[in-house]
């Protein structure tokens, strides 16, 4: 087999990751990765418990002489946010990821890379296919649905866990110790809608060229969401026309910020130039406003047959209004904290059905109180246009503990490493460390990992040079652990 990455070590770190990229893995559809998970302990000797969920727990036994010393568990999810640009043609059910390497920077061609949480499980795989380390017992979990509202990890049973140390590998930036991070929510308004006659010229509009982004990690660089956009070029329109919506789609994933939204809307033939002429304005604006942060905004219009009737007047009217008016965005920050994100909300996707639209938000709070008062916001702001509000269950945050063995030997670990301490990072986005530390509180946990730059977006790549400097740091801190 012909791997792409040549010249890193170890090389076993990078075949497995390059293996992984060749079994589809989106959310909902783990079998075959946690097949090969089974394959690859079964090879090896290893103790493996599945369960019906695919999540996987694999058990190495200590190195000798270390069998009594605390054991520690390494943790990473397999799924993978899977987005591509528009004019990419792959299908992430079926197909592998196209991988390159460019300026010591792995990338696949069109399509996110999924070295979130990819790096994890590759990382895990090398860790238990070497015998040469010096280790005290390990266990490695493989958790699935990560990606959508961590139900692997709500699922899974933690009772069965031995380990006294957990080492979530989903952090996304070399040299830094995530110490907590913020719970989630998703949330679903649901508007339903009728059709009426109208006779008229269709227009389908498109925001594109957005950056995107994660809707955690990156929810302060105030990118622009393509679903609030096409909210003010709609909004714009209708000041000067009397249009009605046809169909309607903005985003993939309820936890990336979105970078495209289409809409087709009818209105009269004669308010055409008008309308033209108000979308060039927009973009115009827009161009100006985002050139910092999305200098691509795009906002096009193209007349389309008319065929299809629309949505009423009134459907169509308060569909916009909730748009414009959607909450999207950071909700407060820690003044003292460096302007750390305490509460936000991601408005992610527009999902069009038969009979009815779907708003899709994604809250995130490290502070409960404020999470429900997101919470309490988008019931009032859905119920007041007529939507059935859904309330997702949610899952904890990952508080920070004063005292951590675990931290503190990383720290002394990275700085005999490199002569400077590490950095010390609590995150807005959220992990899976709090749902398991929720179900196994003996875990003292940190979260590192190597850096991945534009997770859940096509632009997604992986530092090869700091996963090597991962590996490392996990091995040392290992030996360290199993004195």
């Amino acid at each position: 087999m012909d791997y792409v990455i040549q010249g890193y070590r170890p090389a076993s770190l990078f075949r497995f990751f390059e293996d992984i990229s060749r079994i589809p893995r989106s959310s909902g559809n783990e079998k075959a990765v946690s097949d090969y998970l089974v394959d690859f302990a079964a090879a090896r000797g290893l103790e493996c418990i599945r369960d019906e969920l695919y999540n996987v727990l694999l058990r190495k036994p200590a190195s000798p002489g270390c069998e009594s010393r605390p054991g520690v568990l390494f943790q990473g999810h397999l799924d993978m946010v899977c987005e591509k640009n528009a004019d990419v043609d792959h299908n992430f059910d079926t197909e592998p990821l196209d991988l390159y390497v460019e300026n010591g920077r792995l990338r696949a061609r069109g399509t996110t890379l999924g070295a979130d949480n990819g790096g994890a499980v590759a990382m895990m795989l090398a860790l238990l296919d070497d015998n040469s380390l010096i280790h005290p017992p390990l266990e490695c979990l493989f958790t699935v649905q990560e990606e959508t509202a961590l139900v692997g990890a709500s699922h899974f049973d933690a009772s069965i866990l031995r380990s006294a140390m957990m080492v979530n590998l989903d952090s996304e930036e070399d040299g830094v110790v995530t110490t907590s991070c913020a719970g989630g929510l998703r949330v679903k308004l649901i508007r339903p809608y009728r059709r009426e006659a109208f006779e008229g010229a269709a227009l389908h509009l498109f925001v594109k060229g957005l950056a995107g982004g994660h809707s955690g990690m990156e929810i302060h660089k105030e990118l622009g969401c393509a679903n609030k956009i096409m909210g003010r070029v709609l909004y714009a329109l209708s000041e000067k026309t009397d249009l009605r919506i046809r169909e309607i789609f903005g985003g993939n994933k309820d936890n990336a910020i979105p970078r495209e939204c289409q809409c087709v809307v009818v209105l009269r033939p004669e308010d055409l130039p008008a309308a033209l002429e108000t979308v060039r304005q927009t973009e115009a604006d827009l161009r100006r406003e985002y050139q910092e942060t999305d200098p691509g905004v795009t906002v096009l219009a193209r007349e389309v047959p008319s065929r299809q009737s629309p949505m009423s007047r009134e459907d169509s009217r308060n569909i916009i209004c909730q748009m414009m008016l959607a909450p999207h965005g950071v909700l407060k920050t820690n003044p003292k904290a460096g302007g750390f994100v305490v509460a936000s909300v991601n408005f992610g996707v527009i999902q069009m059905e038969e009979d009815c639209v779907i708003f899709h938000f994604s809250p995130r709070s490290s502070v409960e109180s404020l999470q429900n008062e997101t919470r309490r916001i988008l019931r009032l702001f859905g119920e007041t246009f007529g939507d059935r509000v859904e309330m997702g269950d949610g899952y904890p945050g990952w508080p920070y503990e004063p005292h951590s063995r675990l931290r503190d030997t990383f720290c002394q670990v990275y700085e005999e490493l490199y002569g400077v301490p590490p950095k010390m990072e609590a995150i807005h986005a959220g992990l899976e460390c709090g749902l398991i530390k929720s179900k196994a509180p003996q875990l003292d946990i940190i979260a590192i990992g190597a850096t991945v730059v534009g997770c859940h977006t096509p632009d997604e790549y992986m530092d090869l040079r700091s996963c090597e400097n991962l590996w490392k740091q996990v091995t040392a801190l290992l030996e360290r652990l199993a004195r």
